[in-house]
């Protein structure tokens, strides 16, 4: 078994996260790290940026673990939600694109000055780059501190792989696993997708993942 070259943090998740295991790593620890000083922020505008499954959403709850705050999702925002956001000192949206309210969202983003609370925007792309139409939007949007979420290194990969196989009961030799890490895409969701296919392909031909099932979902 290879030394990891980085910390298994354990918290016990919402319903969402069925106490899964998250891995700070090189391409994380810098947005954990910066989460984890609150409020020392700079600014109190903050766009945590990474694809899907990057663990955006484990660092959120983590955070929220820690700090009293609440939690939208930015396709259901709603007027309400602004109402409800009052009595806390942190909000977070979480997946923000430019298909959304802007209105609203500026409405939030006001709040925040106003009361001088603190916002967390997750977003695959940053919020600086998403196609805004309303100006005062696109010129808040540039008051954000951008985190970025780096693509997996080699140790975070091999520990989402593990973590991931194990939680389906299924033990794969370490030669395996450093066969696929030096041929797979650097990519989160590539990754989950490589493991559910190589998961499904092993339960049809009804026989244990070796290296021809791992070389066809490769495609190799």
């Amino acid at each position: 078994m290879r030394d990891f070259d980085q910390t298994i943090i354990k918290f016990d998740y919402d319903k969402n996260f069925k106490n899964e295991d998250f891995y700070l790593s090189k391409s994380n620890k810098h947005v954990f790290d910066f989460l984890n000083i609150w409020p020392k922020w700079e600014k109190n505008f903050v766009n945590v940026i990474g694809e899907k499954y990057s663990g955006k959403t484990h660092l959120m709850n983590i955070f929220l673990q820690k700090n009293k705050g609440i939690k939208f999702e930015g396709k259901f925002l709603g007027n309400d939600d602004l109402k409800k956001s009052k009595i806390y000192e942190n909000i977070i949206i979480e997946n923000l694109t430019s298909d959304v309210d802007e209105k609203l969202i500026y409405s939030f983003f006001n709040l925040i000055e106003q009361d001088n609370k603190f916002i967390i925007v997750t977003s695959v792309k940053p919020i600086v780059e998403i196609s805004f139409e309303l100006k005062d939007l696109k010129s808040r949007a540039k008051n954000f501190i951008l985190l970025n979420i780096e693509k997996p290194n080699d140790e975070l990969i091999f520990a989402i792989i593990l973590k991931n196989l194990s939680d389906r009961q299924i033990s794969l030799d370490d030669k395996y696993i450093e066969f696929i890490i030096k041929r797979i895409d650097r990519s989160y969701s590539k990754i989950y997708d490589f493991i559910y296919k190589i998961d499904q392909l092993s339960l049809k031909k009804k026989k244990s993942i070796d290296f021809n099932i791992i070389k066809e979902v490769l495609g190799e």
